[in-house]
């Protein structure tokens, strides 16, 4: 498999500590996320932390709209330079596609990642919103619908890449959200997570972590700790 790479989310309230993050982490983080709390704050000068510190950014926004909106989204996620911008697949097939396009014709260096279910989601929450699926079959329908109109970077929970990386090949890039720092750390408010190396094993190309790096007492200790895990994970594939 092609090297696994640690993403960092900068899931912090305001620049400033953002930036403080991204400097303890540089050295092991391969790519940085920006989410909504801090989108919402900083707006385009969180992107820029990226060229800042010389780190690729994953705009993670999760849009879903009518999709005119969306790909008017993603043109200005393009020419803010963020390597991925993330979308809910459950948005349609005319909104992934519309935005696929649009992300080619602006240059084609953004991708597109198609968000299936949320790490938060078990069957009972898929079941109060009317969806009578597992998680599996609901996250194989939506990256299915995703893959055909062209989107190959998904974003699932490790549980999920298994089955998505046999389902999809080794052309799908896994984004997986949800990785712990060891097997019992507490999970939060997300259901459905696993080890960075774990997850590496299960299919993934990034492993995205917030919590475990964020609110340790030493963030470039708790980072670099996770990035070797990725990497020797990494390396029993070779």
């Amino acid at each position: 498999m092609a090297r696994a790479g640690l993403i960092v989310a900068l899931d912090e309230p305001t620049l400033d500590r953002a930036r403080g993050l991204a400097a303890a982490v540089r050295g092991s983080a391969d790519m940085l996320k920006v989410g909504l709390e801090l989108f919402i704050e900083a707006g385009p000068r969180s992107v820029a932390l990226g060229e800042e510190f010389d780190l690729p950014v994953m705009l993670d926004l999760k849009l879903y709209d009518i999709p005119e909106t969306v790909e008017r989204a993603v043109a200005r996620a393009c020419s803010l330079g963020a390597r991925l911008v993330t979308l809910h697949a459950s948005g349609g097939g005319s909104m992934l596609g519309r935005a696929v396009a649009r992300a080619e014709r602006e240059g084609g260096k953004t991708q597109v990642a198609a968000v299936t279910v949320l790490t938060s989601f078990d069957e009972a929450d898929l079941a109060a919103l009317g969806i009578h699926a597992s998680v599996n079959a609901h996250v194989e329908r939506l990256a299915r619908l995703a893959w055909n109109e062209g989107i190959r970077t998904f974003v699932c929970s490790p549980h999920e890449a298994a089955m998505l990386r046999g389902l999809l090949g080794e052309g799908a890039t896994l984004v997986t959200p949800g990785v712990r720092a060891a097997p019992d750390a507490g999970h939060d408010d997300q259901k459905r997570t696993m080890t960075a190396a774990e997850a590496v094993r299960a299919g993934a190309r990034w492993v995205v972590v917030g919590r475990p790096i964020r609110d340790s007492a030493d963030p470039a200790s708790a980072a670099r700790a996770i990035a070797e895990q990725v990497s020797q994970a990494a390396r029993s594939f070779a």
